[in-house]
C-alpha cells in the first residue's frame, strides 16, 4: 500500500524506536492517518506503535485531545499553538514516550486564508516539545507524503533525545 521509500522511512522509524526502548503515538489532521498508518503497514510494529489519534475536525480536536477551543478560534487550526496542543493532548492520552502531531492545509486551495502546503508539525518527548513549520510544494497527495516524513524525521529526533 505504500512505496518502497516510506517503507524504509518507516522500518528506520520502528528501528530506532526498538532501539531506545520507546513507543509513538500520533494526533493527525491533514494526513487523517497516514502517518500510523505508514507506521502499521511494517510487520511487527505493534511493539513500537502505542494508538493514533485522527482528528481531522475542530471538534475531534478538542473532544479527543483537550485543545481549548478558543485556541482554535483564536490562531486557526493550522496553527503552532494548534499543533503543539494536539501533541501535548496525545502525550496526555496515552502511555507513548514520544507523540507527533501534524495540522495543515493540504489543498487543493487555501483554508483559513492559509495557503496549500503550509502544515505544523509537533512533538513530545517527555518534557521536551518542539514545533515545525512547513511550506510543502505539490498537491494534496505530495504535501501529505512530505508531512508523513518530516513527521516521522521529527520522530526520529525526538526519541534519540528522549528520557526512556
Amino acid at each position: 500500500m505504500i512505496d518502497s521509500e516510506l517503507y524504509e522511512i518507516a522500518s528506520k522509524t520502528l528501528q530506532m524506536f526498538r532501539e531506545m526502548g520507546a513507543t509513538i503515538a500520533t494526533a493527525e489532521s491533514c494526513t487523517g492517518g497516514m502517518i500510523t498508518g505508514v507506521l502499521t503497514e511494517v510487520p511487527g510494529s505493534s511493539d513500537v506503535v502505542d494508538r493514533g489519534f485522527v482528528t481531522y475536525t475542530n471538534a475531534a480536536k478538542s473532544e479527543m485531545l483537550g485543545v481549548d477551543p478558543d485556541l482554535i478560534e483564536a490562531h486557526g487550526a493550522v496553527s503552532a499553538q494548534v499543533a503543539r496542543a494536539m501533541a501535548q493532548g496525545a502525550m496526555r492520552n496515552c502511555s507513548a514516550e514520544v507523540c507527533v502531531a501534524v495540522t495543515g492545509v493540504a489543498g487543493p486551495g487555501q483554508s483559513e486564508r492559509k495557503p496549500a502546503g503550509l502544515v505544523y508539525i509537533a512533538g513530545t518527548a517527555g518534557t521536551e516539545i518542539e514545533v515545525e513549520e512547513h511550506r510543502f510544494i505539490g498537491d494534496r497527495a505530495a504535501v501529505r507524503r512530505a508531512t508523513v516524513v518530516a513527521a516521522l524525521d521529527l520522530a526520529i529526533r525526538l526519541v534519540s533525545r528522549a528520557p526512556v
